[in-house]
């Protein structure tokens, strides 16, 4: 089902200091954007809050007043949208995945699914909301408030019938405090997810989205190193992406064209090593 997205990134951050929490880096990049490169097939991003840089085009406006909170935030940027399904997350989640906003957008729930985080709890600000039935209810309590200012979210989403989504173990995880952000840095650069993390800021950095065979590249640059010269690997892994756009360029598929470009490589890196190890045994055998 297609979607669109509502990004809530105006809030105070008052256990931040006050600080532009959407701006903050985790792995190099804004935790605003590290959220919008989790839903890159929305089709309208509404981003509330601040104007600034970001990856990718999005759509901005304000709750009025500012700083209204989630409610108010949630309806200025649900009058943005024209989708039946509406995805709505923080800015503040450095390790969603597309995986699990796939699983949120098709879960089969009545009024839509949230995110039921580890340890048991409701994630509001990571759910998808069926965009009727949200506007009727945020349409029934600012009739019985006279304001949606101030709001809790537990006021709205308690007269919706939601399924709900187990959490990946960090995909919840949100950066309310210096001590979570500092907690997300360290978890990113961890030996056994540090390459997948950086291969997808990589990949978002250069505007590219394609897989990646991690374990053929990291073979071929050993092959490289060894058979030929230790900074042959750098120099064959760009030369393999290269030929490998220049295929796609031409209409193969991009994975395919890695593939063969790696196996083509790692073949002649192979050959090289082949060639010096038989002419080692030449000259020993002549000596």
């Amino acid at each position: 089902m297609s979607y669109d997205a509502i990004v809530l990134a105006g809030g105070a951050a008052q256990r931040l200091g006050g600080a532009d929490k959407p701006a903050l880096s985790v792995g190099g990049r804004a935790l605003l954007d590290r959220v919008l490169d989790a839903c890159p097939d929305a089709r309208t991003t509404v981003v509330v809050g601040g104007r600034r840089a970001t990856a990718r085009p999005v759509h901005w406006t304000r709750e009025d007043p500012p700083g209204g909170g989630p409610v108010a935030a949630l309806d200025a940027g649900l009058r943005r949208t024209t989708a039946e399904l509406v995805l709505v997350l923080s800015a503040d989640l450095p390790f969603l995945d597309r995986e699990t906003v796939r699983a949120l957008v098709d879960a089969p729930g009545v009024d839509g699914a949230m995110l039921r985080d580890p340890g048991g709890r409701d994630q509001p600000l990571v759910a998808a909301y069926r965009a009727e039935p949200l506007r009727r209810e945020i349409a029934l309590l600012a009739a019985e408030h006279g304001t949606l200012t101030g709001l809790p979210l537990r006021a709205l989403t308690a007269a919706l019938d939601l399924a709900r989504v187990t959490s990946r173990p960090l995909a919840s995880f949100d950066c309310d405090t210096w001590d979570d952000l500092a907690a997300a840095r360290a978890r990113i650069r961890e030996h056994g997810s540090v390459l997948e993390q950086w291969i997808t800021a990589v990949k978002s950095e250069l505007g590219i989205d394609l897989p990646v065979d991690t374990k053929t590249l990291l073979d071929l640059a050993r092959d490289a190193a060894h058979g030929v010269a230790r900074p042959a690997a750098p120099l064959t892994t760009f030369l393999v992406g290269y030929a490998a756009a220049h295929a796609a360029a031409t209409g193969a598929d991009p994975a395919q064209a890695v593939a063969e470009a790696s196996r083509k490589a790692a073949d002649l890196a192979l050959r090289w090593a082949d060639e010096a190890a038989a002419d080692t045994a030449d000259r020993n055998g002549s000596g």
